[in-house]
């Protein structure tokens, strides 16, 4: 069962600048290159709050319990990282087993909409994945739906990825496709891909 390591994130004004060298520069590439991490991939909050959200697809959660990941985090992260980490706010960080489908990874998309649900319970997963697959599935331009379980000290957020090739326009609450678990939604954002700054197709390389 792969995993999936969401951070978000919001720098005040006056650092945004700096914010971006930083996750453009270290820390993305930093994460890329430990064993596991499939990807590091950022995006940007067209509708919702924080602004920023970064997404690393994982082999499986103990990737994050591997030296090579202890070695760059926490206690270990750099100086620049703590400098950064120290003045944001918003940071929500989850790492979650995907309990649906299983394997996938994060694929190409010009919308992306996450979709959060907490103290939702374990018997109520099933509901979930219908709901989701029902509402969504069918939508013109969407190209991939996750489900995402993570495990909290005293409840389970769970996490409901959709990729979309186009606009989405459908709000999970009044459009009822959660029906009795709609109550449980604490965060609905819609993102489109984070452009990193001096590279353009077709002028420079990409990250």
């Amino acid at each position: 069962m792969n995993g999936i390591l969401l951070v978000t994130m919001e720098p005040p004004a006056v650092l945004e600048e700096e914010f971006n060298d930083w996750y453009d520069n270290e820390h993305i590439p930093e994460r890329r290159s430990i064993e596991g991490f499939f990807n590091g991939l950022r995006m940007v909050c067209i509708k919702g709050w924080p602004r920023y959200l970064a997404i690393y697809d994982l082999s499986n959660l103990s990737v994050l319990d591997s030296p090579g990941y202890l070695e760059v985090s926490g206690d270990n992260f750099s100086p620049w990282s703590k400098r950064v980490l120290n003045r944001v706010r918003g940071q929500y960080r989850a790492a979650g087993e995907q309990i649906f489908p299983g394997s996938k990874v994060t694929g190409s998309f010009s919308r992306l909409l996450l979709i959060r649900l907490r103290g939702l319970k374990l018997e109520q997963e099933s509901e979930l994945i219908h709901s989701a697959l029902k509402g969504y599935e069918s939508v013109s331009g969407v190209n991939q739906i996750r489900i995402f379980r993570v495990s909290g000290q005293t409840q389970y957020d769970h996490i409901v990825i959709i990729e979309s090739i186009c606009n989405l326009t459908i709000d999970p609450i009044s459009s009822g496709v959660f029906g009795d678990l709609a109550d449980k939604i604490d965060v609905i954002n819609l993102y489109a891909p984070y452009w990193v700054r001096g590279h353009l197709v077709g002028v420079f390389d990409q990250h």
